[in-house]
């Protein structure tokens, strides 16, 4: 990959991962506002704006980064050879970065500080296995979808965290980089940053097993 070519995807994921933080928190803070007091009917609003955005930033970048959006998703792909060393980290670099910018972007559109840490409590063996469940069903369910029907991609995964928001315990974060930005943000989707190190664990340990299991389940058959 030229040096060209790795800016190129870099700012794609950057400009893909703020587009997703800002639909994740902006999404939370005018559903949180709209709702009444109803967290259900916040939380239903949250994940099918997250859901919704994730299948038109896929379908708009894929064909430019890939649209990893994830650094868990990137370090997945360099370990299994399909993308070198130096363009995950151009890659990670670049979520985090994006992260950070699209929940100051939300913000600035709801009239909120630019940054300010989260209070939400998130913690708990119960939230971090709902974690450990979140990410390997997503890297299970991007490892399926790549060896079967590419083109599914963006609409399992839309679809997948759509109802991860609601079958796990977490809410389904599934991203470092989600993880660490929705600390800045003392909103819906906050996350308090003591209780990030705990969801990030977790996340590596089901994008870990998803991997494991991946190459063995989605294994080349043989001719």
């Amino acid at each position: 990959m030229t040096p060209l070519d790795r800016r190129r995807r870099a700012v794609a994921e950057a400009l893909g991962t703020a587009f997703l933080l800002a639909t994740v928190v902006g999404s939370g803070i005018m559903a949180e506002r709209l709702a009444g007091g109803n967290v259900a009917v916040a939380l239903l609003a949250n994940a099918l704006a997250t859901g919704g955005a994730l299948v038109a930033l896929i379908l708009a970048l894929g064909p430019v980064s890939g649209a990893h959006l994830n650094p868990l998703v990137t370090a997945a792909f360099v370990a299994r050879g399909e993308l070198a060393w130096r363009d995950g980290l151009a890659y990670g670099g670049a979520q985090l970065a994006g992260a950070f910018a699209g929940v100051a972007l939300a913000h600035v559109m709801f009239d909120q500080p630019l940054f300010f840490a989260s209070r939400h409590v998130r913690s708990g063996v119960g939230e971090w296995t709902g974690e450990v469940v979140a990410t390997f069903g997503l890297l299970l369910t991007i490892f399926g979808c790549v060896r079967a029907r590419v083109e599914a991609v963006p609409y399992a995964v839309g679809a997948y965290v759509t109802a991860a928001y609601w079958f796990t315990s977490s809410t389904s974060f599934a991203n470092p980089a989600v993880t660490l930005a929705r600390c800045a943000t003392d909103t819906f989707a906050g996350i308090r940053p003591i209780d990030a190190p705990g969801f990030i664990a977790a996340q590596v340990l089901g994008a870990v097993a998803a991997m494991a299991l991946s190459g063995w389940l989605f294994r080349q058959r043989s001719p």
